[in-house]
């Protein structure tokens, strides 16, 4: 069954975590050795309702930030009931300097649906249309009478995504001061030939996001930090959150070092490590690289956003718990361009306008070299999960931040 939407109105949703908390607790069992449901149990307060959320959840956290070799994250979670939120692990690997809730992290892709955002927002103002052709702006781009301004937000553009490029892959590595220019990434991008015909297939790219934001740029006449603070830091008051200028590579203070296994050419082959060298991670024989100062210019719209834990939680439920961004008519647009494929599996991803689903949860997740992020809301339970992490990739693979929020929503919403 599934506890939230399952039980009878007059229980609340975290009254079925206390409870199955307290039996935890009490009996030693697992979250999946299910207790049964003692009525009286349910009348806790707000303070022992947050008690018992965290009870459940951190034990979800710890397990994978063990199992992945994580140094630090920060997790929230926020129901209608009750309120979580801890931080794990230390800034600097191997140091007692611990990770704090209001630390800044990098927050990689979910940068994607601020720019889809102020996409959204030019279409609802009458600026642009989503079935534009993005040859109506710009010239070169390969199929781009074909390509809709649509397709460059729902990853079905088929343009090559320059950080698949092997020689951008090497410079990353080599030189991850260099500043790069959107122009610079764009022209790797169009170099290459393109995935698919437009429109035919989903592929993610970082290229479709680039584009947008030159898009919306020649549109405003703004640049696209500008863009993004004006209208949507400022009006959500997200005071932590910014768009770094290129060439800024260093992290506001306080925040944490980031972490990446391997390299960025190997992980274009795969990001699992040989296994002596996974078997060397885990005796702590090999350690990952600090990749903190990479510039973000490498990613720029498609990921540079730096924010907290408290602020994404705030944009993610604006962004899809509400229509304040862009109006009920295009909310309500995305909101079923990214509708959830099966409410009980969060692996299982669909990708709209900006926006993904994983299964109850919509938002996005980030993963950059250093640092793997999460942000989702269900707009039918009211739960809120944020997850920030120091390292984009186990040494044998994964994403902690996806995990822990998979674990969270098995837990709390899914059957």
């Amino acid at each position: 069954m599934t506890f939230f939407r399952d039980m009878p109105r007059r229980w609340t949703r975290l009254g079925a975590v206390a409870i199955l908390c307290s039996a935890l607790v009490s009996g030693g069992g697992t979250v999946s050795e299910r207790p049964s449901v003692d009525p009286t149990a349910i009348d806790r307060t707000p303070a022992e309702l947050s008690v018992a959320l965290g009870r459940l959840a951190e034990p979800i956290v710890r397990e994978i930030l063990d199992a992945l070799l994580v140094p630090g994250a920060v997790v929230y979670v926020r129901t209608p009931d009750a309120y979580w939120q801890r931080a794990f692990g230390s800034r600097i690997l191997g140091q007692n300097d611990p990770v704090l809730v209001e630390d800044f992290f990098r927050v990689g892709s979910t940068t994607k649906t601020m720019v889809g955002t102020v996409a959204l927002q030019l279409v609802g103002e009458g600026r642009l249309a989503l079935d534009e052709s993005v040859s109506r702006y710009r010239a070169g781009v390969p199929n781009g009478d074909d390509i809709t301004i649509a397709d460059l937000l729902n990853m079905r553009s088929g343009l090559f995504s320059y950080n698949e490029n092997p020689s951008f892959a090497a410079i990353m590595d080599d030189d991850p001061g260099r500043v790069w220019k959107p122009e610079a990434l764009l022209r790797i991008g169009f170099a290459s030939e393109p995935y698919s015909a437009p429109g035919t297939e989903f592929r993610y790219s970082n290229t479709n996001t680039i584009l947008l934001a030159a898009v919306l740029e020649q549109v405003t006449g703004q640049d696209i930090g500008s863009l993004l603070t004006h209208r949507i830091f400022r009006p959500l008051d997200l005071t932590k959150t910014s768009y770094p200028e290129p060439g800024e590579a260093t992290l506001p203070s306080p925040s944490p070092r980031g972490y990446l296994y391997g390299t960025n050419t190997s992980a274009l082959s795969s990001v699992v490590l040989p296994s002596a060298q996974v078997a060397a991670a885990r005796t702590g024989d090999l350690a990952p690289t600090d990749v903190t100062n990479l510039d973000p210019s490498w990613i720029g719209a498609a990921g540079g956003v730096i924010s907290t834990a408290q602020d994404l939680a705030t944009y993610v439920r604006a962004l899809v718990g509400s229509d304040e961004l862009i109006g009920p008519e295009l909310q309500r647009e995305r909101l079923t361009s990214a509708a959830p494929l099966d409410r009980r599996d969060p692996a299982g991803i669909r990708y709209g306008l900006g926006l993904e689903s994983f299964g109850p949860m919509l938002g996005h997740d980030g993963a950059i070299p250093g640092f793997q992020t999460f942000m989702g809301y269900d707009p039918d339970t009211g739960i809120t999960i944020v997850v920030l992490c120091t390292l984009r990739d186990g040494p044998a693979g994964g994403r902690p931040a996806n995990e822990i929020a998979y674990g969270l929503v098995r837990a709390l919403i899914a059957e």
